[in-house]
């Protein structure tokens, strides 16, 4: 990238990182990390026409989330789903497809950022 003088990185961090979550302090240290990691290296790279974003994703029907459900943290998936501005759980393809944006050359003044694809929810 750096050779080529152009490039996309795209971190995948999460939602819990800005807003926390109960018994999961390990989850969101981490992922608040990758969150400081993006933006030191959106500086960093940005004379070399590399951008760096994040994709904190909001409550999506993951193999994670079903986990949480067997063992009760969540009561379901339709539950939490119902009760997202969109009504629904987000799916992989949401985050694929803003992850194929950032990517993009269209996509080329953006950097530094936090991309929420959290189907309206608000920290």
């Amino acid at each position: 990238m750096l050779a080529a003088r152009w490039g996309r990185i795209v971190t995948i961090s999460s939602s819990s990182a800005q807003s926390g979550a109960a018994r999961m302090a390990h989850y969101v240290a981490s992922k608040g990390g990758v969150i400081g990691l993006t933006k030191a290296l959106a500086l960093e790279l940005a004379p070399h026409g590399i951008t760096v974003n994040t994709i904190p994703p909001g409550f999506i029907d993951t193999p994670m989330a079903r986990r949480a459900v067997a063992r009760g943290d969540l009561s379901s998936i339709d539950a939490v789903a119902a009760r997202t501005p969109v009504r629904r759980a987000g799916t992989p393809d949401d985050i694929a497809a803003a992850c194929a944006f950032l990517c993009s050359d269209e996509a080329g003044y953006i950097t530094g950022q936090s991309i929420n694809v959290n189907g309206g929810w608000y920290l």
